[in-house]
């Protein structure tokens, strides 16, 4: 399983992360604001994602309530010490799809994962995306612009479907970096600027100038 965890308790995000691992065979990405969740989820596609309630910009309820306004159709398990009975409303009718209280058994959080995928809410990805002029094709990691072949390396055709997948959205550099080359890499973010730098001028030579745009001091964005 791809777990997504935002926790801000560091001693229990790095329990749950290691024994997720130890126990489950899951990959887990941890972050520890609410922003953080946000754009991660939006960015990825997690079996499910685990929202603490009480967390630092956004609070679970409300990062719920947002990723299901923009569309998210992932399972969204609810973490909180709140056990009252208003809470647990407040909680799935803000779009989580279960409801997990503080303290809790590991074997029990596993559980409640594994019956969650077993409803199979990942979003289908589309084998074939078009923006515009743009082919891109996951089956065949091919890019064909104005029906010309576009030769990608594989981090290049990688970074690529992660700015079409999340057209219209800014991404930064670190989540770039994390999605496709993973945190614990030795990859610097100047390898990001140089893959974007390499992708754009192929994207260029094509036809298509500023598909890819900068966004100074934070990331790289694609218009929808």
């Amino acid at each position: 399983m791809k777990i997504l965890l935002a926790e801000d308790d560091i001693r229990l995000g790095e329990l749950i992360v290691h024994m997720l691992g130890k126990k489950a065979g899951c990959v887990t990405d941890w972050v520890t604001t609410g922003e953080e969740a946000y754009d991660y989820a939006l960015a990825s596609s997690y079996d499910v994602v685990m929202l603490d309630w009480m967390m630092p910009e956004g609070d679970g309820v409300t990062i719920c309530r947002r990723l299901r306004k923009a569309g998210y159709g992932g399972a969204i398990l609810m973490l909180t010490a709140k056990d009252a009975l208003e809470n647990r409303v407040e909680g799935l009718g803000a779009g989580a799809d279960d409801y997990l209280v503080k303290p809790f058994e590991l074997d029990e959080l596993i559980a409640r994962l594994r019956a969650l995928t077993r409803r199979n809410f990942a979003p289908i990805m589309e084998e074939v995306v078009k923006l515009g002029e743009l082919t891109l094709n996951r089956a065949s990691h091919t890019v064909e612009l104005q029906q010309q072949h576009i030769q990608l390396t594989p981090r290049e055709f990688q970074v690529l479907d992660l700015l079409v997948t999340n057209k219209g959205r800014v991404l930064t550099r670190e989540l770039i970096l994390d999605r496709i080359w993973g945190l614990d890499t030795d990859v610097t973010l100047k390898v990001i600027d140089a893959t974007v730098k390499l992708t754009r001028r192929k994207l260029d030579l094509a036809g298509r100038k500023e598909l890819i745009q900068s966004v100074r001091g934070i990331g790289y964005k694609i218009d929808a």
